[in-house]
């Protein structure tokens, strides 16, 4: 019996033992994790817009005013009538003598517009004046009752077939003067041609005096 009271006693003291190292555990603290240097989530300031300097004139330039001077002509202050003409080879040459009747100075420049007109009431009768490039254009400056002209040629309608011209008798010259839009109207007694086809009218620029 004393055997195994002893042996009881010494597998109980080894028992106690075994279970007080299991259970013996470390105080130290729990290590943390390692901290990850990743960056913040702002991101770097944005690069500043470069402007590349202007690489010829602006788009808008002030334009300079305009010189004064004498206006154009108005036709309500023309006196429009046709000098002394003359005939040559199939074609009559009459100037168109335009005078400033204005109490101020004014100005022509360029081509009158001229047509044929007939019937009653007057209609166009064919094309109207081509312009012919004898001169060059200039500015004509007209005191008041200063005058300036332009050379109308007027081709003989006989010179062209009937059938192709269209004989029509007519009364009256219709004249623009330059840069208007308001006409005159000149007694003028002719042969035109109603085809368009067929210009027989052509008138040159104005120039300074009466032209005769």
């Amino acid at each position: 019996m004393k055997v195994h009271v002893a042996e009881t006693v010494l597998i109980g003291s080894l028992a106690l033992l075994v279970a007080a190292c299991g259970t013996s555990s470390s105080s130290g603290p729990a290590s943390s994790p390692a901290s990850s240097s990743t960056p913040g989530a702002s991101s770097a300031p944005a690069a500043q817009p470069t402007t590349s300097p202007a690489s010829g004139p602006a788009a808008s330039q002030p334009t300079s005013p305009r010189a004064a001077g004498p206006a154009p002509c108005a036709t309500a202050n023309l006196q429009v009538k046709l000098g002394t003409g003359q005939g040559a080879a199939g074609s009559n040459y009459v100037p168109i003598v335009f005078t400033n009747t204005g109490s101020a100075s004014c100005t022509l420049y360029g081509y009158p517009g001229v047509s044929l007109a007939g019937g009653s009431p007057p209609a166009q009768i064919g094309a109207a004046a081509d312009r012919d490039p004898v001169s060059q254009a200039k500015q004509i400056s007209l005191a008041p009752g200063g005058t300036g002209n332009a050379v109308l040629r007027v081709t003989v309608a006989g010179n062209y077939p009937a059938a192709i011209c269209g004989p029509t008798p007519a009364t009256t010259l219709v004249v623009y003067p330059p840069n208007q839009t308001a006409s005159v109207s000149v007694p003028y007694s002719t042969t035109g041609c109603s085809s368009q086809k067929i210009t027989i009218l052509h008138v040159t620029v104005v120039q300074a005096g009466s032209g005769g």
